[in-house]
């Protein structure tokens, strides 16, 4: 049985890793650790029996384990995953891995060096009505993709006892961009089937205008064949998901619950979906997400070598990279701006 801590034991540990984690017989989570002695009362009632410390330093110092879930703001990913690197532990971290090209580079060669996995929570693959579409599309229902649009409308950002810390630059990295591109960073170009060669953007602020962040991204990604339309927003009418996705041969429509196929057969709809608007914690995706990072570490793969966990940190790259580089398009007035031919471009992995 592996011996698991997790660190930061906010809303998002404690509703989507934890039932996640608790229900692995292969898995004990023994720690965990949160900066707000109030968080300890959760730790006593839901790990009965785990450790509790009061620094994610003291857990890492203290604790034998074999692997760290980091459930932190984005700002202490980076200097976290370092620590835990250090002390030979493999670890699974929120999204965004971290904010910055140089970060990823930094945390990616430390894994390869300790010989430890190095993965991220990209949970929204395992959401039922993208699996489902990225399964059509893998099977040819709709031909080659050739255009999608993807709309993600809120009318706030997550709430969770707070919002302040998603919305300070300094905590979160961005606004709405961070918080949702991220996830569709990975999804679409899996359902390409390859790298976006440009990214253009505008962000603007056009309802929270107290934040200090951004609360809508308009981002458009330029592939060799295919091309995507984004948009991102917390100043949305209503929270809603829609998404288009058109090949040579056919479309897939996601309106919310339900998923339309119209293609050379016909029509085809499953409705009563398990919609992306419907919550923020998704336990149930989270629980496949620790099936693949516990089957990697149990393989003995190992970040930035040549082992089967190198595809979930190519896609952090790459959402890294895309972030970076529509913040510096939306700077320049929403020029495409070329992305690196390859993950990690420039790392020596």
């Amino acid at each position: 049985m592996l011996r698991g801590a997790v660190i930061g034991l906010g809303n998002v540990a404690i509703h989507g890793h934890l039932p996640g984690w608790l229900g692995r017989p292969d898995v004990r989570i023994a720690a965990a650790a949160d900066s707000r002695p109030a968080q300890r009362a959760e730790c006593e009632a839901r790990l009965p029996g785990a450790r509790w410390y009061d620094s994610p330093e003291d857990l890492l110092a203290g604790e034998p384990l074999d692997f760290v879930d980091i459930s932190t703001p984005p700002s202490s990913h980076a200097p976290l995953i370092l620590s835990a690197l250090g002390r030979g532990l493999h670890v699974l971290c929120e999204k965004p891995l971290v904010s910055s090209p140089a970060d990823l580079r930094r945390v990616a060669l430390a894994a390869r060096s300790a010989g430890r996995v190095l993965h991220t929570v990209h949970n929204w693959h395992h959401a039922p009505i993208l699996a489902l579409t990225a399964d059509l599309i893998r099977e040819g229902a709709i031909g080659q993709v050739r255009r999608i649009v993807w709309e993600t409308l809120r009318v706030r950002p997550a709430a969770g006892g707070s919002i302040t810390w998603r919305v300070d630059p300094a905590v979160a990295g961005g606004g709405v961009l961070t918080d949702h591109g991220w996830h569709v960073f990975y999804v679409l170009p899996a359902w390409v089937g390859a790298r976006p060669r440009s990214v253009g953007a505008r962000l603007e602020t056009r309802r929270h205008t107290a934040f200090a962040v951004e609360d809508t991204a308009s981002v458009r990604l330029e592939f060799t064949h295919a091309s995507a339309e984004i948009l991102l927003t917390w100043a949305a009418e209503e929270r809603h998901n829609r998404v288009e996705v058109d090949g040579t041969e056919g479309r897939i429509e996601l309106r919310d619950d339900t998923l339309v196929l119209t293609g050379k057969g016909g029509e085809r709809r499953w409705p009563g979906l398990p919609a992306l608007s419907d919550g923020s914690h998704h336990p149930d995706w989270f629980h496949k997400v620790a099936g693949r990072f516990i089957g990697a570490v149990s393989g003995g793969a190992v970040s930035g070598g040549e082992g089967p966990s190198d595809g979930n940190l190519a896609e952090a790259a790459l959402c890294c990279e895309i972030e970076h580089l529509a913040r510096e398009s939306s700077r320049r007035g929403g020029v495409q701006i070329p992305l690196s031919p390859s993950p990690l471009a420039g790392s020596r992995l």
